[in-house]
């Protein structure tokens, strides 16, 4: 650990990427038996599954970076809403599945780029972390592009419900590729990466599908951020009392 870098800064890192995948994975598990078809409840299943075991990963580093005694389960289900640090595309409400896969595809792209990246990592755990993740994810992109195209070339109606998807999720991208004093430092000691030097990949991989399925990019000024401080939407309240409540409900339990 270089002398401007300490475990609590790795861990600060890890705890980010790790919600990330466990509030994306419990948004992607409401779709559990509400699939438009069957194969799509299977595949959206597991796709929340491989997120899920990243979040388990990520956490356990960052409980044991901390020294403070918390496991992957404590960090996961007693925190409040405002000490989750995931950023604010992943917590959106699925409402359409047209607005799942805009999600997916725009979040997937960029987690690729990102665990790409560490696969250089100096730090061993997290270049461990990414060199399985990153397989899975390649397939997350994929899945998302094949239904952005399916959707976005497909019947008027579906063209329309994915580009109003695009619409509602595109201002929360800029998000995903935001420094702060943290990655800055991270990035310069070779252990975490500069999300900003993620965008241009980002950029022409998205450019090239929505090309592709005819759909158009949704520019805005707006762009919601405070998520790495643990400034959420609405929504995200209710999700994380979904997420905790057995836990809580049930201190200690195992099974």
């Amino acid at each position: 650990m270089s002398a401007t870098l300490t475990e609590s800064d790795v861990a600060t890192y890890a705890l980010r990427m790790g919600d990330d995948a466990r509030v994306l994975s419990q948004r992607l598990a409401g779709w559990c038996s509400r699939s438009p078809e069957i194969e799509e409840d299977l595949a959206v299943a597991n796709i929340a599954l491989d997120l899920l075991g990243q979040a388990r990963m990520l956490l356990t580093y960052a409980g044991a970076l901390e020294g403070q005694g918390r496991d992957e389960d404590d960090l996961a289900y007693l925190r409040n809403e405002r000490q989750f640090t995931n950023l604010r595309i992943v917590e959106l409400e699925n409402v359409d599945f047209a607005v799942t896969i805009a999600r997916q595809l725009l979040f997937s792209t960029y987690q690729l780029a990102l665990y790409d990246r560490l696969l250089e990592s100096a730090d061993e755990t997290l270049a461990g972390v990414a060199g399985k993740a990153v397989k899975e994810v390649a397939y997350h992109r994929d899945h998302a592009t094949q239904w952005t195209l399916r959707l976005g070339d497909g019947t008027e109606e579906s063209h329309r419900r994915m580009q109003v998807g695009l619409e509602q999720v595109w201002p929360f991208a800029a998000e995903m590729f935001a420094t702060d004093e943290l990655t800055d430092r991270l990035s310069k000691a070779g252990v975490g990466v500069d999300p900003s030097g993620l965008r241009a990949g980002w950029d022409d991989y998205l450019n090239r599908v929505l090309h592709e399925a005819t759909l158009e990019r949704t520019e805005t000024k707006w762009h919601p951020t405070g998520g790495r401080e643990g400034v959420h939407g609405e929504a995200f309240g209710y999700l994380i009392a979904e997420m905790q409540h057995l836990h809580r409900s049930f201190p200690g339990a195992s099974w």
